[in-house]
């Protein structure tokens, strides 16, 4: 029996305080589960972010996806998620990675350290958090018992952590190179998830597993709404492109028809879309919802 879909948009856009209301309302009636903030120097910062939205919603969950694990003092951020499992009524979920933007950290005035320095303090920052989040310390205990965490990476570095503390794996489906996110053809993406499958053999509960989406228009014209990937990947034919596990176009049959896909060859039972895809996405959701997908 396959895993049901849940579905989150990533909020990028900083905006006033009634239109950040306004759009995280319009999110929870088109039927998304997850609210989500990403962590990232010029955006909005996720923690007041999420409890704004939690005011003006009742029903999805608030999460980050992902902290900088680079950017914050693990102490700090335990005070900060605390109290914001608190103030959202046990709604938070917690997304760390290692960080991919040198300039932010520079901008920040942190170090930016090599994948492996990047990766053992992602796993410094996890296993700190589980200390003081579940010690009973003043200030530290949250809402609900766990707040469960989404651990977004699936290098060799960070899918054993994943394996080990995660309740979701966030695949990423790109790749930095030459300083441009770079999508993954599918051949690649099924070997990411072949080895989280042979790390994981041994797990009790499996980890669910979330795909953050690129691109979505449901349309007739597909090589018109892919024409700006193709311009900044000239490497990629159309099919190729159409191909792609982060990118859903097509017509709303056959975007349909790629959730579902995602789901039987990956796993993917979690999808994340960006947030100019808000509504765009929302018959895809809406049809997957009454098919009891």
């Amino acid at each position: 029996m396959p895993r049901p879909f849940r579905f989150g948009v990533n909020m990028l856009t900083p905006s006033p305080a009634a239109e950040w209301r306004a759009r995280c309302r319009l999110a929870e009636e088109l039927g998304y589960d997850v609210i989500l903030v990403p962590d990232h120097l010029g955006m909005v910062a996720p923690f007041p972010a999420l409890v704004a939205a939690a005011a003006v919603t009742e029903r999805p969950r608030l999460g980050t996806l992902v902290l900088n694990a680079g950017l914050w003092n693990p102490t700090l951020l335990a005070r900060e998620v605390a109290t914001t499992d608190a103030l959202t009524d046990g709604r938070l979920e917690l997304g760390l990675g290692t960080g991919y933007v040198r300039a932010e950290h520079e901008r920040a005035g942190l170090p930016f350290g090599a994948p492996r320095e990047r990766a053992d303090q992602l796993r410094r920052t996890v296993e700190e958090l589980e200390r003081l989040l579940g010690s009973g310390e003043a200030g530290f205990r949250p809402a609900q018992e766990r707040v469960p965490l989404l651990i977004g990476g699936d290098g060799e570095r960070t899918l054993p952590l994943g394996v080990a503390h995660a309740d979701t794996i966030g695949f990423t489906g790109a790749r930095m190179v030459g300083g441009q996110l770079r999508p993954l053809p599918a051949k690649e993406v099924a070997e990411r998830v072949a080895r989280y499958e042979e790390l994981a053999a041994d797990r009790a509960v499996p980890a669910e597993r979330n795909l953050l989406i690129q691109t979505v228009a449901v349309t007739d014209d597909p090589a018109a709404a892919l024409a700006p990937l193709l311009e900044r990947q000239p490497q990629l034919t159309l099919e190729e492109a159409l191909e792609l596990p982060v990118v859903l176009v097509g017509s709303l049959d056959e975007v349909v028809a790629k959730v579902l896909a995602l789901r039987e060859r990956y796993g993917f039972s979690y999808l994340t879309v960006l947030d100019p895809y808000l509504e765009v996405f929302a018959p895809v959701l809406e049809r997957l919802r009454t098919a009891n997908a």
